[in-house]
């Protein structure tokens, strides 16, 4: 599993981020994107000027219908045309959009439904049931990324073998969005102890979206505040992700992810091993460096099977500069377990 932030450094990230983030919702005839990648809002006869992450723009070329290829060239050569074309559909085709900033950067462009479940939420929900769960729990990776943040927890007296001498424990990654890319996810994690292996299990996960009702407003833009949306269906949500938690390292959930692990050695790759990674890295659509990767953990454990390929792909999380790309690859490791028997045929007859 990869590596990530104390706790301590993740409580002092977040913090830090809530005393810069600000949020506004705005008419799109009350904004314009300048050539210069710049949005600027009207706020209550206020000029607010942000600079634009690469994440927003596409969230902009989604909304306002151009191709992302396109958004992207206009973007490099043709800047004019880029701030031409989307303030034409900001005035031709008006809405109401949240503008979430951080450090006076338009971080993301959402709807103004969209339900504010921030960082500190999540974390005031989940770490006092952590805490009540005794011995044996421990945190071992936690980090927040422009995109999520992650919280990943192990219950050391819920121990399994997979195989004689191949222990995994139960645990839980509990992971959210701020800006529009996914759900809150409470998900079954194991945690491999031979090589620190994390796969998330995503089968059993309890997931919200981030959709609430319109923050609605006189005012053609306004400034939101998080104590000011709060909302008792999402409270409710709250006591579901505590009541989540607590069931994530439920043994009978746990026994049978390693159930299906057990099965999964006795699944061998009997043709070429170089080209059942192949198939397995266009399958799950991989890099050429995590292909690189998977090989050559695939050769050095040894292990010809489709365990022996979950593992490899769980390792290879460990390479990964990304926190995020990392923990895609511990969730991609158990799409091997349920596999359709057509696609695990072509992985291991592939020569």
């Amino acid at each position: 599993m990869k590596s990530g932030k104390s706790l301590v450094e993740l409580a002092t990230e977040i913090q830090r981020q809530a005393e810069g983030k600000r949020d506004f919702v705005a008419d799109t005839r009350e904004m314009t994107l300048t050539p210069q990648g710049q949005l600027e809002m009207d706020v209550n006869d206020t000029q607010v000027t942000v600079d634009v992450t690469p994440h927003t723009h596409g969230q902009i070329a989604q909304r306002v219908g151009i191709p992302a290829p396109y958004y992207k060239r206009m973007q490099a050569e043709a800047p004019q045309l880029l701030a031409t074309n989307v303030n034409t559909w900001f005035n031709d085709k008006p809405e109401r959009r949240m503008v979430r900033t951080l450090d006076g950067n338009a971080r993301a462009f959402l709807s103004d439904r969209y339900r504010i479940l921030d960082h500190y939420e999540i974390l005031e929900a989940v770490l006092p049931v952590v805490g009540e769960m005794g011995e044996g729990i421990d945190i071992v990776s936690t980090e927040i990324t422009d995109n999520r943040i992650y919280l990943k927890v192990i219950n050391k007296r819920l121990e399994l073998e997979v195989k004689k001498g191949d222990a995994v424990q139960a645990g839980f990654v509990i992971s959210n969005s701020e800006i529009g890319m996914g759900a809150v996810r409470v998900e079954p994690l194991i945690y491999r102890l031979v090589c620190l292996n994390g796969m998330i299990a995503q089968d059993y996960s309890q997931k919200k979206y981030h959709v609430g009702r319109a923050a609605a407003s006189e005012e053609d833009a306004y400034e939101l505040f998080s104590d000011e949306t709060l909302k008792a269906d999402d409270q409710a949500f709250m006591l579901k992700i505590r009541d989540t938690v607590r069931a994530a390292v439920d043994i009978a959930k746990f026994t049978t992810i390693v159930d299906r692990m057990r099965d999964a050695t006795e699944q061998r790759i009997e043709g070429n091993p170089v080209k059942a990674v192949e198939v397995t890295s266009k399958t799950f659509g991989l890099s050429q460096g995590e292909h690189s990767s998977v090989l050559t953990h695939l050769i050095q454990g040894g292990d010809l099977t489709a365990y022996g390929m979950l593992n490899a792909i769980t390792r290879t999380a460990q390479d990964v500069e990304s926190y995020d790309r990392a923990t895609e690859l511990e969730a991609v490791g158990s799409k091997v377990l349920s596999l359709p028997q057509s696609t695990w045929r072509e992985i291991a007859y592939a020569s």
